[in-house]
């Protein structure tokens, strides 16, 4: 038998007792985010998931909204794991956590996403520039927050349910609120409105969404800010212009924006 084999086998037989045990066992410890022990009798067994934990709130912050885990009973699935009751729903453990705030997937899903932009659970603590940071693909981290903050901030946090309507800014609790209205504007033949983190602007820019729900995802508003920004600096040569022209490529107005976005980035480099 080869050692991939031999993998295999061990893998698909921890498997089976994870699930066979979560049948009917409970949480007896939670010690990280990525690693939950359960209990059925006298027997044990540790359950661990992918990624990283969040922790920059602190392990302190984790072991208080993780408490309630402990006596809770779990279920399992070959689907979709183990399973937790929460508002007697079966929820994922796993994206429990990773929704919560507290696990870092090692693929930044719609889950993901949220959790770090709207700042939960263990993302409360981490700074601005963490989405940009996890989610940038060609342009300094730190820039992109500091235009993300020109249009989308909300108490010092660029908020990713953001809408601009003929000029007026609105802030919605979740992307699915902020969706319901994208819908209605466009069965009204409306595309004077600026959508998400990095609010682009869909009459200029809806080509380059597969729909209205992907251009209120992070990561694609982020990546398409990305293009935008790259496409305007291939045709000016400077940093400051494509900025600038982020908003408009009229000079009042860019300048004044310019100005704004020099404003956040030196509250960024101050740590503020």
């Amino acid at each position: 038998m080869n050692k991939q084999v031999a993998a295999r086998l061990i893998l698909s037989a921890m498997l089976s007792a994870i699930a066979h045990l979560a049948s009917a066992s409970t949480i007896a410890e939670v010690i990280s985010p990525t690693n939950v022990v359960l209990v059925h009798g006298n027997a044990r067994v540790l359950a661990s998931f992918d990624g990283k934990p969040v922790f920059w709130c602190g392990l302190r912050a984790f072991e208080s909204w993780a408490a309630p885990l402990v006596g809770q009973p779990v279920a399992s699935s070959p689907d979709i794991g183990i399973t937790v009751s929460v508002d007697a729903h079966d929820v994922p453990l796993e994206r429990l956590l990773v929704s919560k705030g507290w696990l870092q997937p090692v693929a930044l899903d719609d889950d993901a996403q949220a959790a770090i932009a709207e700042g939960r659970g263990g993302w409360a603590c981490a700074s601005v520039t963490a989405p940009f940071e996890l989610m940038h693909t060609s342009v300094d981290p730190k820039v992109l927050a500091g235009i993300a903050l020109n249009e989308s901030g909300l108490n010092g946090r660029a908020w990713p349910w953001t809408l601009n309507i003929a000029g007026q800014g609105f802030f919605f609790r979740t992307r699915e609120d902020a969706y319901r209205v994208v819908r209605s504007l466009i069965a009204h033949g409306r595309s004077d409105f600026d959508v998400g983190i990095m609010q682009v602007n869909w009459c200029y820019h809806a080509r380059r969404f597969t729909s209205p729900w992907q251009a209120l995802a992070p990561a694609t508003s982020i990546r398409v800010a990305e293009d935008i920004l790259n496409e305007n600096y291939s045709k000016t040569q400077s940093v400051a212009k494509a900025i600038a022209y982020y908003h408009s490529a009229n000079p009042v107005p860019g300048q004044a924006y310019l100005a704004r976005f020099a404003r956040h980035l030196n509250q960024i480099q101050a740590g503020l």
